[in-house]
């Protein structure tokens, strides 16, 4: 398990590597989009993100 928030950047060499805000690195088998969407979803649900909602115009 890994926290987020010590996420500093998410990059692919091939490998998706993710630097942590401490400097070490950690090679993931997840790609960096999949790594994009779960981090996403995590600071959502902590809140620190909100959610994205259309809105139309109501007649």
């Amino acid at each position: 398990m890994l926290n987020a928030l010590y996420i500093e950047q998410v990059q692919s060499f091939p490998d998706t590597t993710i630097t942590l805000t401490n400097s070490k690195k950690l090679v993931v088998k997840e790609t960096e989009k999949e790594i994009f969407f779960l981090v996403t979803r995590f600071y959502q649900m902590i809140g620190l993100q909100g959610s994205k909602i259309e809105t139309g115009d109501k007649e």
